[in-house]
């Protein structure tokens, strides 16, 4: 029996297979100290610092998160993140009786904290800023991690030396600035297994914020699309928001609702970016290229929500989609 006639490759198939094998040469001879900017500051804690201290830190100087360094055994220590100032809170909120400590609390005490949750841990991953940038996103997707360290090695000493941090933003939009066939990206998310849809999330301005802290931590989630009564997106709950809430060490206003806590966000809150299933790979680049965005709602036309786009997804995508086809084709 003759077997079927393959289908041919259309254009758009084509296009998008040449612009993913591009994105994925350039990874590979780009490194990450390519990315970094010509001068930039880097907050590193010593494990030993205060939670109360490293959170006032984090907010004045603007950032999420920051290496952590064992000043003990002179070694890094892992990534600070908003995750680890949430599970702390779950934690206290399961441990009323202890909240008295909170301030008194130190950074080097948060695996157990996570231990006694059962959350993961910090994050620990790291790689050095001379590995090609390929490599450097394939540690975040193998541990899930939205950033990475980069860890050098002193010539002299031979100890480890943080050089600073990579974001998967930072990333992407370094592809969207200098590879020009994210153009060639047409096929709409319809057709693209990329982003999370059916079961999703989601609150209402109502919602208590430790309701929707909860959902942060039991789903492993960065962000809560928050609807109206209608289903219609008015916002989204973001985990850096609780950092905003509990700055200074007060804790009060964690028992405020979505709609006060959102109110407290800072003036140059980046805003929230929507697209809908109809939009394609190439102006979702061109909006990472232009804007300071972090992930997309998926709507549909009455502005309802059907699902969330991150830049986890869109890593992934990049970095995996018909990665097969690449290697027979070389």
């Amino acid at each position: 029996m003759t077997p079927p006639t393959p289908k041919p490759e259309s254009a758009i198939d084509r296009d998008q297979r040449k612009a993913l094998k591009r994105i994925r040469e350039f990874l590979k001879v780009r490194t990450s100290y390519d990315v970094l900017p010509l001068s930039f500051r880097l907050i590193i804690f010593d494990t030993s610092l205060l939670v109360k201290k490293s959170l006032t830190t984090l907010v004045q100087n603007g950032i999420v998160s920051a290496p952590l360094w064992d000043s003990k055994t002179s070694s890094f220590a892992g990534l600070l993140t908003t995750s680890d100032y949430i599970n702390l809170i779950q934690y206290y909120w399961q441990h009323p009786e202890q909240v008295n400590r909170i301030d008194q609390f130190k950074l080097n005490s948060l695996r157990d904290i996570e231990k006694s949750l059962g959350v993961s841990p910090l994050e620990t991953a790291s790689i050095h800023p001379l590995k090609p940038l390929y490599e450097a996103c394939r540690r975040m997707l193998e541990t899930r991690a939205r950033r990475i360290p980069l860890v050098d090695v002193d010539d002299e000493t031979g100890r480890a030396m943080v050089v600073s941090v990579v974001t998967q933003y930072r990333i992407l939009k370094f592809v969207a600035v200098n590879v020009h066939e994210t153009q060639l990206l047409r096929k709409p998310l319809r057709h693209l297994n990329l982003g999370t849809y059916g079961k999703l999330e989601w609150a209402r301005m109502e919602t208590s914020v430790f309701d929707v802290i909860h959902q942060l931590v039991n789903f492993n989630i960065s962000s809560v699309p928050i609807l109206n009564s209608d289903g219609v997106v008015t916002n989204v709950f973001e985990a850096v928001d609780v950092i905003t809430l509990i700055k200074g060490g007060n804790y009060d206003d964690l028992n405020l609702n979505v709609g006060e806590a959102l109110q407290k966000r800072p003036d140059d809150f980046p805003g929230i970016y929507f697209c809908s299933i109809d939009d394609r790979l190439d102006t979702i680049f061109d909006t990472i290229r232009k804007s300071r965005v972090h992930r997309f709602v998926v709507i549909n036309e009455d502005g309802r929500l059907v699902g969330v786009l991150t830049l986890s997804d869109i890593l992934e995508y990049i970095l995996l989609e018909g990665e097969g086809d690449d290697v027979k084709a070389g």
